[in-house]
């Protein structure tokens, strides 16, 4: 008999207002922008649908957050379940907004984010607590920083303990850094700008060519293995056993580079479930990062299962 395999993320959940401009405005600069969209998302959230929509039949994607009891929190659980994730970990925060991210995208599809974190800030080490029994039998634990710092490390501390697998996205670096204890994940996945923000700065610049060093700087923190996502450079992967490798980025024509780097690490979590080798896993997550980057917004762009693995099949990587 087949055992559905689960995949828990847990993290944040946000309605996203994402504008279109020429350029993105200085300090102080007002500029005119072009298209708008209201689109779900959050990286928790973003990570969640973007496994959902990669996983095969037989896995199944659980999501632990928090909401406001607003109408967008309503709607924001209603748009996981939609996406085949399963949302009876969300607990709903009273007297609180749910989460909410102002994104600018610019015509090369750059982009900057501000985030009101609403209730995502209130996820609390006891809602982890709460799920331990479906934590436990997880084939994989997602975790991301848009949530209480504490909450993280106590999740990590939990899946330690479980035995089970982590992986960690850097993203958003807190302004203080992080704790011993949220590097002691299976696998790290900072972006460059996040690897520098939470590294000495001398040494990122001073190595700018030497990914690899880069990486070894989180194995020496505590991470299992590391990999580095380089955008239009693609990935670099280093193991604490010694393993090394590259992988190249596709060639797309990029819209907006919102929940790239959450298509990559959803489709990290599938890989994994998968029973992928490492380089294979990577070179997944490579194709699904990519294929996010052909359409605006963030949850509407993470691509299927079926579109990736015809990406993979016709697409050669970016020169």
């Amino acid at each position: 008999m087949n055992v559905e395999k689960k995949i828990v993320v847990i993290g944040s959940i946000n309605i996203d207002y994402v504008c279109q401009t020429a350029s993105l405005p200085r300090l102080g600069e007002t500029v005119l922008g072009g298209n708008f969209l209201t689109a779900h998302g959050g990286k928790g959230a973003n990570q969640a649908v973007a496994a959902a929509k990669l996983a095969p039949a037989g896995t199944r994607v659980y999501f632990v957050g928090r909401v406001g009891d607003d109408a967008t929190g309503g709607q924001l659980t209603t748009g996981l379940r939609q996406h085949d994730v399963c949302t009876e970990y969300i607990s709903v925060c009273p007297q609180i907004s749910s989460g909410v991210a102002m994104i600018l995208v610019n015509q090369s599809g750059e982009n900057c984010i501000a985030v009101s974190s609403g209730a995502n800030a209130k996820l609390t080490p006891a809602d982890i607590d709460a799920a331990a029994d479906l934590i436990r039998s997880a084939t994989c634990v997602v975790l991301q920083l848009e949530i209480p710092i504490a909450t993280v490390a106590h999740a990590v501390r939990l899946c330690r303990r479980l035995g089970v697998y982590t992986i960690l996205d850097a993203g958003p670096v807190p302004a203080d850094g992080l704790p011993a204890a949220v590097y002691d994940v299976d696998l790290f996945t900072p972006n460059e700008t996040e690897a520098e923000m939470l590294l000495d700065r001398r040494t990122v610049q001073a190595e700018p060519a030497e990914p690899e060093a880069v990486a070894r700087s989180f194995l020496a923190r505590g991470a299992k293995t590391v990999v580095l996502k380089q955008g239009s450079r693609g990935a670099t992967a280093v193991t604490s056993s010694g393993e090394v490798f590259h992988c190249d980025a596709c060639r797309v024509n990029v819209v907006d580079t919102t929940a790239a780097g959450d298509a990559f690490t959803g489709a990290l979590a599938v890989a994994r479930a998968e029973g992928m080798a490492l380089q294979d896993m990577v070179e997944f997550a490579n194709r699904a990062g990519a294929l996010c980057c052909t359409i605006a917004g963030a949850q509407p762009s993470l691509p299927t299962r079926q579109a990736v693995d015809g990406f993979c099949k016709t697409k050669k990587p970016a020169v």
